[in-house]
């Protein structure tokens, strides 16, 4: 039996189970109402919390550039960040910043690669860890039996740069920014 007091006469209500039972349902309508409606907040917060950690953790900084071309074990790595930061002009040109391409690629037809398509004659990616991806699968493809750092430099300016002087370009920003140290 429920009761349910009565202040203005002083005493207690004897409560029908129909009425006991269709109160309660409504208070548990209302109670998954305000529960369904702080778990879609908090599902909704939940995706801007991650869509902001993956918009920093895809955020470029030339220390997180270094790191990671550490991390793909590159032969020469410090050829690869000159490349990087020879063909970004320090990571300024509109290539980079419209494109995300870190080294000047074209879209690629003939190996695996990362890149979305092509925009401005030249391959275009989601962000610019796909770009360092795509150079890594390169490497791979075509630089995998190469041993010699000139050797290296050989194949690049035979196949990879259309500038003449792209090694001499790439020596001189190693030399000057002292980036065989930086990879040690």
């Amino acid at each position: 039996m429920f009761y349910r007091y009565d202040a203005k006469n002083l005493e207690y209500i004897k409560i029908s189970w129909p009425t006991h039972i269709v109160k309660i349902g409504i208070a548990s309508v209302i109670l998954i109402i305000i529960v369904s409606s702080s778990l879609q907040y908090d599902k909704k917060q939940i995706e801007k919390q991650v869509m902001v950690i993956m918009k920093e953790h895809n955020q470029f900084t030339e220390e997180r550039l270094v790191d990671n071309i550490k991390r793909m074990n590159f032969k020469f790595p410090y050829i690869v960040y000159a490349q990087a930061l020879l063909e970004t002009s320090h990571f300024k040109s509109m290539m980079f910043k419209e494109n995300n391409n870190l080294f000047g690629m074209k879209e690629a037809t003939q190996r695996i690669y990362t890149s979305r398509g092509s925009q401005n004659g030249h391959a275009y990616y989601t962000n610019w860890m796909e770009s360092l991806y795509d150079y890594g699968f390169y490497c791979a493809t075509y630089l995998s039996s190469i041993k010699q750092e000139d050797d290296y430099y050989n194949y690049l300016s035979q196949f990879y740069a259309e500038d003449k002087n792209y090694v001499d370009k790439l020596k001189l920003i190693i030399e000057r920014d002292d980036l065989k140290s930086k990879f040690n």
